[in-house]
């Protein structure tokens, strides 16, 4: 129920609240600013402006002029304890504001510090936190509103020193309030907690007003009114006298306590107290005499005829549904303000009978019962339409009280809202937008919710089918993510005009595969080939029309930095028992594990680099090594002797499921494979070729490395290696060697892998070219297992932050074969074409086969000349493979024959570098 006198009354009750006043005087700003925070360029010498506000509140304090609003930043704590003893004038008050962007913001003056007035008048206080106790003396005119006081003894805030007229409101004390000789001190809408002494306190403090204020205690009384403090109200106030915690001191805990000197014209009513089933807790205790019920109490006192008296406070408060506090306070009782500490304004719950005086309708305690607007939510019966069709939005919301509420409907292209009681507008836009639907529901009491919603509008006209692609690749210097080689996004969400819903999508990816989807929606495919595709999309939409695009898109591996890794053995078959078989292919499964946990290399990776070696072969034979997923290659990566031992470097592109394949020719054998490196896009490091360069040859210097010791190279730093390069290229040789051996090259002297790069064999002048690692000296580590051998380093090239090129893995391709067009003599060369243009080196596979004598091969760009270095060793009777990484000029390189023997060369590409 509403009765129409219920607003005329709570008008009557009102306090006045000073408030933040809307202009000052002509000659001066209306304001003044306070900012700490960073950046703000503070000063306390400059003049208060917002472009130099004031370091501390005590410098605005000290400047303040009548009718000027001093607002100050929240954010930082200011660290200081301030005094206000300027005045303002009537009507023109001093204010000191929290200047943030919500009412429920403070300025926080910092722990312990303390505010104090003193001998000033007409002053606002707003927003403020405040540790360290707050003091009102000798001052008249005072309002401290919406803050937050606690203290370091049991008092937060004392009032005294013959003030008047100061008014606490909407406040948390969290300690004693304490007036004394002081007149019309005001207490409204706060929460007032006491401990050892009483929440409220006040002594010869006449017409003091204690109105709907929740006051909690631990000892002696939640409010006592003493010496002179006649004239008094109390109304509307919430007590609980039943709190947790145990009181030090002993004694009755009592609700309301005023003495027989405060008692004339003393009033109290409509007050609610909790916790009165204890035995030690006594309601009232008027002029001496103790009163545990409310009967007796206004029997005896004529006061508190409209109290209540709860054994518990359970139930009781605002926010639990058809409390004894809702609705049944007095309107009209001095102190009473038209909002609560949070906003929230007087409202009629209409689930509960007016119980105030006169039918009022103002809640007990500091804290309104509100009805809460919640859950809103909208809904479009179209989502994606053309422009001029007409969508309708319909909105709905919860409330606490079921009650009526006004929703305001904006469409989110520009034009005016639609405000309506009703739970649904219509509205037609005039041109494509991509345009949020936001509504919002409000109670009469401004309680609001609000929901919003996409809506698509498009153009009219018919549905066109398009797509973007562009390669799929990891972020920058992401090694977590799984990406595979030769992924490409099809995306036809932007290209597509469709001005009606896309129901699905069916997208031909050209290599014998398809994907439909629901909706428009972006396509992943991973292909198994580079090459050039012919893509088909077909859109499909709700109102039945289709359309289809198609386009040639070109899949390619993508240019990758290098990242070593610590070697690793991925695979044994001697271990395994599981020998290759002729013509059989074996998956071999490229470690993928997250970045840290090395060695592995990412799943983005688009090419790996093993050293692969066989043995134990039953009959000559040869290896190819080539990406999962695609036909086996004509080209071959380790030739063997029978019962001999062959290794080789193969930089592979990491194929289906990141593995990649590996096949004997004929007959059977072991595989070993170990893990050295990786290539992935948009990570890892850029490759600088160079002629190559000698960088050791113990036939001149140290000596033949003997089995199972270690020798430190220093490879960076030196021999135009840059003292930053993280690995280097290096063609390894082994001559004279006295057994069956093999050799590791690895970064770290301490910590040498099981793995092996080369495999020395007595009689013969072997070569290997490996990616090392570069350890943090700039040095590498040699060791052979036994016997004594001679080695030969070669550098190629080096990886850098600072590199110049990235790679471009390749299918193997045959780049050339001298079968077909004769052998290269002795002191000949031979130069390679195929390369791009811009290609500044490349890894090839070259195989000396069917030689004639002794001798070596030497590759090397166009135009460097003949090279002192050599690339591979050829032996008359055997088919040598060796992985080469060479410079390139202008798409082109060469190769060199020794003075040795002629022989056939066959070259394989596996990858280029380029910028």
């Amino acid at each position: 129920m509403r009765p129409t006198r219920t607003t005329v009354l709570l008008t009557a009750g009102l306090v006045t609240l000073l408030g933040v006043p809307a202009a000052a005087a002509a000659e001066t700003p209306s304001s003044l600013h306070v900012n700490n925070t960073a950046g703000a360029n503070c000063t306390d010498t400059g003049p208060g402006s917002q472009a130099a506000p004031f370091c501390t509140v005590s410098a605005a304090a000290k400047a303040v002029q009548p009718g000027q609003t001093v607002r100050i930043k929240p954010g930082k704590a200011y660290a200081e304890s301030v005094t206000v003893s300027r005045s303002g004038q009537p009507g023109k008050p001093i204010s000191f504001v929290a200047d943030g962007p919500n009412p429920s913001d403070q300025v926080d003056l910092g722990k312990g510090q303390s505010l104090t007035v003193s001998g000033a008048s007409h002053v606002v206080l707003h927003g403020l936190r405040v540790l360290g106790g707050v003091k009102i003396t000798g001052s008249t005119d005072v309002e401290l509103d919406r803050s937050l006081v606690t203290g370091p003894g049991p008092v937060s805030l004392a009032v005294n020193g013959q003030s008047a007229d100061v008014r606490v409101t909407r406040s948390q004390l969290i300690k004693t309030a304490q007036i004394e000789s002081s007149r019309g001190t005001v207490l409204s809408r706060n929460e007032i907690d006491g401990y050892v002494m009483p929440a409220v306190q006040a002594w010869d403090a006449p017409g003091t007003v204690v109105t709907n204020n929740t006051l909690s205690l631990e000892c002696e009384a939640a409010l006592s009114l003493d010496g002179a403090s006649t004239g008094s109200s109390v109304f509307n106030n919430l007590v609980h006298l039943d709190p947790e915690l145990p009181c030090p001191s002993p004694g009755a805990r009592n609700g309301l306590v005023v003495a027989q000197s405060a008692a004339a014209g003393t009033r109290a009513d409509y007050n609610l107290i909790t916790g009165t089933a204890v035995a030690d807790r006594v309601a009232y205790k008027w002029a001496g005499a103790e009163f545990t019920t409310q009967a007796a109490f206004t029997a005896a006192t004529g006061q508190g005829a409209h109290d209540v008296l709860r054994p518990s406070w359970t139930g009781v408060g605002h926010a639990f549904a058809g409390s004894p506090t809702i609705d049944s306070g007095d309107p009209t009782a001095p102190g009473v303000l038209p909002t609560d500490q949070a906003g929230v304004p007087v409202s009629d719950d209409p689930r509960v009978a007016n119980t105030g005086k006169d039918g009022g309708y103002v809640d007990r305690g500091a804290r309104e019962s509100r009805d809460v607007v919640s859950e809103a939510r909208v809904e479009l019966d179209q989502t994606w339409a053309p422009a001029g069709t007409t969508v309708k939005a319909t909105a709905s919301a919860k409330t606490t009280w079921d009650s009526a509420l006004t929703y305001t409907f904006d469409f989110g292209d520009g034009t005016a809202p639609v405000v309506t009681k009703e739970r649904t507008a219509g509205h037609a836009y005039t041109s494509p937008c991509a345009c949020l639907v936001k509504v919002t529901a409000a109670n009469d009491a401004g309680m609001k919710a609000s929901a919003e919603t996409p809506a698509k509008v498009t153009a009219a006209g018919p549905l066109t089918a398009d797509f973007t692609s562009e390669a799929a690749l990891p972020d920058w210097g992401d090694r977590a993510t799984y990406v595979a080689p030769l992924t490409i996004g099809v995306d036809p969400r932007t290209a597509t005009k469709a001005p009606w819903p896309v129901q699905g999508v069916d997208v031909d990816f050209g290599d014998g595969t398809s994907e439909s989807r629901a909706g428009l929606e972006a396509f992943r495919h991973a292909y198994a080939l580079p090459g050039d595709y012919k893509v088909t999309v077909t859109v499909r939409d709700t109102k039945g029309a289709a359309s289809t695009a198609v386009r040639t898109v070109k899949v390619a591996y993508a240019p990758s930095g290098y990242v070593a890794v610590q070697p690793h053995r991925i695979l044994d078959t001697r271990t395994t028992g599981t020998p290759l078989q002729g013509g059989t292919a074996r998956p071999v499964t490229v470690p993928v594990v997250p970045e840290g946990s090395a060695p592995a290399h990412s799943g983005g990776a688009t090419a790996a680099v093993l050293n692969v070696t066989v043995t134990g072969a039953t009959e000559d034979t040869h290896l190819s090594v080539w990406p999962a997923g695609q036909p086996r290659p004509v080209s071959s990566n380790v030739n063997v002797r029978a019962g001999g031992t062959s290794s080789n470097t193969v930089t592979v592109p990491v194929g289906a499921a990141g593995q990649v394949l590996a096949q004997l020719n004929s007959g059977k054998a072991a595989l070993v494979v170990d893990f050295v490196g990786y290539y992935q896009p948009q990570t890892g490091e850029w490759f600088s070729p160079s002629p190559q360069t000698r960088l050791l040859d113990t036939r001149t210097t140290g000596g033949a490395l003997k089995g199972g010791q270690a020798r430190t190279v220093k490879v960076a730093g030196v021999y135009g290696v840059p003292a930053d390069a993280t690995a280097v290229a290096i063609n390894l040789t082994s001559t004279g060697s006295t057994e069956n051996a093999h050799v590791i090259a690895y970064p770290y002297a301490g910590n040498r892998p099981s793995t092996s790069n080369l495999n020395p064999q007595p009689g013969k002048d072997l070569s290997n070219q490996a990616i090392i690692p570069i350890g943090p000296d700039g040095t590498i580590t040699l060791y052979t297992n036994t016997g004594s051998t001679h080695l030969i380093l070669d550098a190629a090239g080096f990886y850098s932050r600072n590199g110049r090129a990235r790679f471009t893995p390749a299918v193997p391709q045959r780049l050339a074969d001298t079968r077909t067009t004769g052998k290269l003599a002795p002191g000949a060369v031979t130069a390679l074409t195929g390369l791009p243009a811009n290609a500044m080196g490349a890894v090839v596979n070259v195989t000396a086969t069917d030689t004639t004598a002794p001798g070596f091969l030497s590759v090397t760009g166009d135009g460097y000349g003949r090279p002192e270095t050599s690339s591979i060793n050829t032996r008359p009777g055997e088919t040598v493979p060796n992985h080469v990484t060479t410079s390139v000029s202008q798409g082109r390189f060469e190769i060199w024959n020794s003075y040795g023997g002629s022989t056939h060369v066959i070259t394989d590409l596996q990858g280029y570098f380029a910028p």
